[in-house]
């Protein structure tokens, strides 16, 4: 005879299968709508959640290292316009090294509450670490960076712009113990000079990101030793308001870095003319976004060679680059369509007029964004009347259109 009694799902599937299945749901939604079948499902769903963006003290973070025991990613990122007192500190840092052991992701942007010591902390305990923001904690030093690299040799990504104590130090550090660096943020950081550098590139071969915008003790002498160590690997190179930065680091670009996607020199004067036609013979084919607003050297020459060499650049800004006129268009007017630009700055340029604006527009069909405030000889109306603009280009002539960040 049939048996009439119903099996419960809990006493068919193991929990391996369980999670399993819990592997297949796509969107996080899902997921927590796992964990509210019963108390196995959900205890189940925590130990495999992965990452966690959370706003707690030492007493939350302790039972959520209990439930959550594989999370690899933790955010405590606090809002720049939203933050609150007195937010992440050392001692929540000290039960997240204690009780998250798989981490490797840890985001602590802007939580200023942290000092050296939760940075010994985390070096300590989270020895599979890979990638730490720092950003805007402006307490550490050089002593909780250092330890961080020494405890942390997998290290891949460091961020920590605007810690204004940091030195050569701390690079010092990441070059004797973390060779697999590939991503590091140094903005602001303006204690940082040529011999970091130089210590970087002897220990980092693998960076493929340097963001020291605004590190205004660098020079072509450490920039260039980072474009021959790490030639292969470079892909972007941001160096905003290095105003010591000149032809030697350009040309040393356009010799070793044959994989260089993004570059910002914006503010870096002494780059001549010559020297971007040699970055763009050199990086032609690689090169997608590149930033020169105020490198007053800029010619019409310079500017045709970039637009005819790097035909993948998506995105360009040469603001306030004052010589430039419509002949920097008209040398590409006979050349094919193709022109990869997705967004054009030309702010400021005010010897640049309508006519130069309508060869971009006939030789870049993908063009989203032009910015064209303040210059004197290109109105809407002008546009208007000679010109059909695509739905989806938008025109800034007075900065009511938020810039796109591609090269911020």
């Amino acid at each position: 005879m049939a048996s009439n009694s119903i099996l419960c799902i809990n006493d068919v599937l193991t929990d391996d299968e369980l999670r399993f299945i819990l592997g297949r749901v796509d969107t996080d939604k899902d997921k927590e709508t796992f964990g509210l079948v019963c108390k196995r499902w959900l205890l189940l769903q925590s130990t495999e959640r992965k990452k966690l963006a959370a706003r707690a003290g030492p007493h939350m973070l302790r039972r959520m290292a209990d439930r959550f025991t594989r999370l690899l990613e933790l955010d405590l990122a606090q809002s720049v316009s939203r933050s609150f007192y007195p937010g992440v500190t050392d001692s929540d840092l000290a039960v997240i090294a204690n009780g998250f052991t798989c981490l490797k992701i840890l985001n602590l942007y802007n939580c200023k509450g942290i000092t050296d010591a939760g940075m010994k902390a985390i070096g300590e305990g989270l020895s599979s670490l890979q990638s730490l923001d720092v950003s805007y904690c402006r307490k550490l030093t050089d002593k909780g960076l250092s330890a961080v690299a020494k405890g942390c040799c997998d290290l891949r990504v460091l961020h920590m712009a605007g810690c204004r104590s940091v030195t050569d130090a701390a690079l010092e550090a990441l070059s004797k113990n973390c060779s697999n660096l590939e991503e590091l943020g140094l903005q602001g950081c303006t204690s940082i000079t040529d011999n970091g550098l130089i210590n970087l590139a002897s220990g980092c071969p693998r960076i493929r990101f340097l963001d020291i915008n605004k590190c205004s003790n660098v020079s072509d002498v450490g920039v260039s030793s980072i474009s021959r160590a790490c030639s292969s690997y470079l892909k972007t190179l941001k160096l905003l308001d290095c105003y010591k930065i000149g032809d030697e680091t350009i040309l040393s670009l356009a010799e070793f870095c044959g994989n260089l996607e993004t570059l910002i020199i914006g503010g870096c004067r002494d780059v001549s003319a010559d020297a971007i036609k040699s970055l763009a013979t050199g990086c032609g084919s690689s090169l997608r976004s590149l930033r020169m607003d105020w490198c007053r050297n800029i010619s019409d020459s310079s500017l045709s060679c970039v637009l005819s060499q790097c035909r993948n650049l998506e995105a360009l800004d040469v603001s306030c680059c004052e010589e430039l006129t419509d002949a920097a268009f008209q040398l590409i007017s006979n050349e094919e369509p193709g022109l990869s630009l997705k967004s054009l700055m030309v702010s400021c340029c005010t010897k640049i007029t309508v006519a130069g604006i309508g060869i971009i527009m006939d030789k870049c069909t993908s063009l989203q964004y032009l910015d064209v405030r303040s210059c004197p000889h290109i109105t809407k109306a002008g546009l208007d009347a000679n010109f059909h603009f695509p739905e989806c280009c938008k025109i800034n002539f007075n900065g009511s259109i938020s810039e796109p960040v591609v090269l911020l």
